[in-house]
């Protein structure tokens, strides 16, 4: 069976918050550090990138920090992020360009995984069907509608499908509509199950807690994916990796070095 090459986790941004966020009612009063991240896939028919964080000008911008960042306050600090975290940056320093990437898969559509958008013009991206219907149906807290301008050309998906050899799309709603996960085979290691904010924390794991913010409030169906992958892992011998967690992201080989 094909498998993909390598992963490469990036950091592209950091953000504090109040740690409710990622823990259904935990954490009331207590802020945590926790990374942005973007993935970069090479498989055998090309590259995919998994999220692509923020947009760096809504954070450089003092204007446009204001009008979108600020107001998020005191839940969320506006995100910490650098020129070199862009994620075009992070490409140079492999050799490739925004053209090397094939196809971009958004786990969800809020502004740390979509906003990036602005940085890969032209790419294909991928996104659940039920995303675009929440936003297009209101009340869709956290995504900018400025970042959502070309959502008329995302390929819209639904159920659970090969993306690429393997990498394939799990279905693991609950934190939003149509959120999805990333199952990849590797050569050498373990399979590696990128959970997205599914699983923003290792506790959510470990102590099957849904994530602070839940589809209309709707905490079993974030429990059932949070089950739903940690069953996967378990038959397939795979490791899980949480979205948000600090401790577990320095615990993984800093970039350029990759997963394989």
């Amino acid at each position: 069976m094909a498998k993909a090459i390598r992963l490469w986790p990036l950091l592209t941004a950091t953000q504090r918050y109040e740690k409710i966020v990622s823990t259904r009612n935990r954490g009331h009063g207590v802020y945590i550090e926790a990374p942005i991240l973007a993935y970069l896939i090479e498989t055998p028919q090309g590259r995919i990138l998994y999220d692509v964080g923020c947009d760096y000008r809504k954070i450089a911008d003092p204007a446009l920090r204001a009008q979108f960042l600020e107001p998020m306050r005191p839940l969320f600090e506006p995100p910490v992020m650098d020129e070199s975290q862009r994620i075009p940056n992070y490409l140079a320093r492999l050799g490739l360009s925004v053209r090397d990437i094939d196809l971009v898969f958004l786990g969800h559509l809020h502004f740390d995984h979509a906003g990036g958008l602005c940085d890969l013009p032209g790419c294909e991206v991928h996104v659940h069907a039920d995303e675009l219907a929440a936003f297009a149906g209101g009340g869709y807290d956290g995504v900018f509608a400025d970042e959502m301008a070309g959502s008329a050309s995302f390929r819209q998906q639904r159920g659970e499908y090969d993306v690429a050899p393997g990498v394939r799309a799990i279905t693991s709603p609950g934190h939003t509509a149509g959120h999805m996960s990333l199952f990849i085979e590797l050569p050498k290691g373990p399979p590696v199950i990128l959970c997205g904010d599914a699983a923003d924390l290792v506790e959510n794991l470990d102590h099957e807690i849904a994530p602070g913010a839940c589809w209309q409030e709707d905490e079993a169906l974030a429990l059932a994916s949070i089950r739903k992958l940690k069953a996967l892992a378990l038959r397939e011998k795979a490791e899980l990796w949480p979205n948000h967690d600090l401790a577990f992201f320095w615990a993984q080989a800093p970039f350029p070095r990759w997963r394989e």
